[in-house]
């Protein structure tokens, strides 16, 4: 354990890896955008063609860019349905969040189905994929920008424990500050499941609009990844409240990795699939069809049934549910899951996240290795992110945690990893 008083180590390479990402992830991601749209789609080339600027900088992607987030920000400061309270800070308060995150996917639905019935063009959103994405990508600079200058007058209690190493950049990039707040208006919370989520399905249909315009009706492949993927963001909104005990609340301060990650990466290179299979349409058969419903089910089973036993045992230990679960004690006074999923495997959530991730990548067939930038990606991420709560476990739990990965040696796959 770090002495007292010493900074945490520095992630992802620190000042100069910071750096590489700002710049790597927005162009890896109009890499995506281009290479989806190609006629070749090879994931591993060059880009066909360097837009011109006028292709990217678009007043009417601006406004629409800014709509959307006024939108979200209105149903976001509707009344809730219920107001949870977050873990425990270091001045020992809880702040509050509201549980309407769902309720804000419903009534982006009703408005977009009736602009669709008075003639909203939803189609014609695909073509502005390449504007929207850049526009979206300069609010996240500019909001981490004036994240990270808000966080220079905040009190030290406030602070994130990781984005405070006094180097700008690094700090930048990861988030000083840990809630940042104007009143009861919680930036990090609303970006984390809101407007990213919620846009990945509007660009998804909008996708499968725009091939039933082009080919008279959307393929089965396409329908396929619509309904996978709208299932995975319905879950995610509907059990929001989870979101609030996960690393990205309780321990990363609110920088451009998230701001990003969350605002633009999200809805512009997780609908890669849908946007593959507009511009190169692929036949699947019916038992194939079949067999993918039944891999993502089994997934998402996976995925809910491991956050609802974690998510349950963490609110109340006494649980029916989880009572009989066998648990290793700490020196925190928590305890630690060691049978049911989590005795399976230490990250059973994300096996069914990658079991789900093929799932979505197989209906764009297995000619091109693009639409699987998404698994690949995922499965990196998942590794990474693996390894950091492995370190911060260590950390809090010392040797409960040696017990714990010694009575559960698998992190994510049993038997392989």
């Amino acid at each position: 354990m770090a002495p007292q008083g010493s900074r945490a180590p520095l992630e992802f390479g620190g000042p100069l890896g910071a750096a590489a990402l700002m710049l790597l992830l927005p162009a890896t991601m109009f890499h995506l955008l281009l290479a989806a749209r190609s006629g070749p789609a090879r994931l591993l080339d060059l880009p066909p063609y360097l837009p011109r600027l006028e292709a990217l900088w678009s007043p009417r992607a601006l406004l629409l860019w800014f709509t959307w987030l006024g939108l979200q920000v209105a149903f976001y400061l509707l009344p809730a349905r219920k107001m949870a309270e977050g873990q425990e800070l270091k001045d020992k308060s809880r702040l509050r969040y509201p549980i309407n995150g769902f309720q804000a996917l419903v009534l982006t639905a009703l408005l977009v189905g009736l602009g669709v019935l008075v003639g909203l063009p939803l189609g014609a959103l695909t073509e502005m994929l390449l504007p929207l994405a850049f526009v979206a990508t300069l609010t996240a600079f500019v909001f981490s920008l004036l994240l990270y200058l808000k966080a220079l007058i905040a009190p030290a209690s406030a602070l994130a424990p990781g984005g405070n190493s006094g180097n700008p950049i690094y700090d930048f990039f990861l988030g000083r500050e840990l809630n940042p707040r104007i009143g009861s208006f919680d930036f990090k919370y609303f970006c984390e499941l809101r407007p990213g989520l919620i846009a990945w399905v509007l660009i998804n249909l909008a996708l499968l609009v725009q091939e039933a315009e082009l080919r008279g009706s959307p393929s089965l492949a396409m329908w396929l990844v619509n309904g996978f993927q709208l299932l995975y963001v319905g879950d995610a909104l509907w059990h929001e409240e989870a979101v609030l005990t996960t690393m990205d609340i309780t321990h990363d301060g609110f920088g451009f990795m998230l701001a990003f990650g969350d605002l633009v990466w999200v809805p512009f290179t997780y609908s890669l699939q849908a946007q593959f299979l507009l511009y190169h349409p692929q036949p699947l058969e019916l038992p194939m069809a079949s067999a993918l419903c039944l891999m993502n089910a089994v997934g998402f089973y996976i995925f809910r049934a491991a956050n609802s036993q974690k998510n349950t045992f963490r609110k109340n230990p006494s649980d029916p549910r989880v009572a009989d679960l066998e648990t290793i004690p700490t020196a925190t006074g928590r305890q630690l899951l060691v049978s049911g999923w989590w005795g399976m495997v230490r990250h059973p959530n994300y096996l069914g996240d990658l079991i789900m991730a093929l799932a979505w990548s197989l209906p764009c067939g297995v000619s091109h290795l693009l639409p699987y930038f998404y698994l690949l990606y995922f499965t990196a991420l998942l590794v990474h992110r693996e390894a950091r709560d492995e370190q911060q476990c260590l950390q809090k739990y010392g040797l409960a945690w040696h017990e714990y990965c010694r009575r559960v040696p698998y992190r994510i796959v049993p038997y392989v990893y």
